[in-house]
């Protein structure tokens, strides 16, 4: 096992630049999950790190080692993708012990690595079986499988379980969870859904637009985002933003007229524009609620229900555990604690306080 260290890491197209200066330590036995939208770098940086893209600047290091001039089969590294890429004219234990082969391993050591990860991943009844008579779910144990009988000093993970159905992904997850806390092995894993992220990862970096926007665990990201981005992609469903204005005593007037208490000791004055953020899972129906709108759509989902109020111009997201009883067209009052809103600056939009 290694840490992963990279400094200054930049990566340029011609004249475009999709990676500045990315800084971040990522230690021994760690488990990070880079996650973003589309196009913000975390795949690239990836990449990065295996070798199968060369930085434009910038230190890469896996443990004491640095592997920018180093090619992607010495970097002690294994990579698995969201394509499987496994190969179809090769059984499950071919397709395991193939990489062991390619540097000449002995047969006895290939087939105890195999049988080992096999029996780890419940793929020993599934040895002589082509990719072609598996289950996604399958395919994905195999490419995982043949990570694992490499011994590896970091694990990478592109996107793993995109090509898996909702019910599959939930599972895979749990089993990349448990793996890893037997393995131990520095894993960094790139992902666009924040569920995943929330779930898996001991730390999280949220990237955007090719920078890193905040590293923390995921309570953390959760409790205090360090600006809108970060309070908006991380939660699900997202975050609410309202604008408001700040007025003498502590409150927010909301484009409306309506007001929110604020909470105490932050730095704000009166006349100061503001973006108040509240997540849906903390606003509550009140008979006595401060905020007061009409219903929208409402998405009973069982356990919880999930629906939309007008106010403020905007459309506001609430989450209820069970069943809210609203319907389109009600009026409801909704209240929300001052220590749970959100605070950030409408131009910067970082997070104030």
């Amino acid at each position: 096992m290694a840490s992963v260290t990279l400094e200054k890491v930049r990566k340029d197209y011609g004249a475009v630049r999709v990676l500045h200066a990315v800084d971040l330590e990522i230690a021994d036995g760690e488990f990070v999950v880079l996650v973003g939208p589309s196009g913000c770098g975390k795949s690239t940086l990836l990449r990065m790190i295996a070798g199968l893209e060369e930085a434009s600047g910038g230190e890469i290091r896996i443990g004491e080692r640095l592997v920018n001039d180093v090619a992607p089969k010495d970097r002690d590294i294994a990579m698995v993708f969201q394509s499987y890429a496994l190969y179809p004219h090769m059984d499950v234990s071919k397709n395991m012990g193939f990489s062991l082969l390619l540097k000449k391993a002995q047969k006895a050591t290939i087939d105890a690595r195999v049988d080992g990860a096999a029996k780890r991943l419940g793929l020993d009844t599934f040895l002589q079986r082509l990719p072609r008579q598996l289950s996604g779910g399958q395919r994905q144990r195999v490419a995982m499988g043949r990570a694992i009988v490499r011994d590896p000093k970091v694990f990478l993970f592109d996107e793993p379980l995109s090509n898996l159905d909702a019910k599959l992904r939930v599972h895979m997850r749990a089993e990349i969870k448990a793996l890893h806390q037997q393995l131990k092995t520095t894993s960094v894993y790139v992902t666009h859904d924040q569920i995943e992220a929330m779930t898996m990862a001991d730390r999280i970096v949220v990237m955007h637009d090719g920078l890193i926007q905040q590293v923390g665990a995921p309570l953390d990201l959760y409790d205090r985002p360090a600006n809108m981005f970060v309070a908006g992609f991380i939660g699900s469903p997202g975050m609410n933003f309202l604008p408001a204005m700040v007025r003498k005593g502590g409150e927010a007037v909301l484009a409306d007229g309506q007001v929110l208490r604020l909470p105490e000791g932050l730095p704000l004055t009166d006349g100061d524009a503001i973006t108040v953020g509240l997540r849906p899972e903390h606003i509550k129906l009140a008979d006595d609620g401060a905020l007061k709108g009409e219903v929208g759509v409402v998405e009973p989902l069982g356990l919880s229900t999930q629906f939309y109020v007008k106010l403020a111009s905007q459309q506001l997201c609430v989450f209820a555990m069970g069943r809210a009883g609203v319907k389109p067209g009600d009026v409801v009052r909704l209240v929300a604690e001052p220590d749970q809103l959100h605070l950030f600056d409408p131009k910067s939009g970082e997070r104030i306080g």
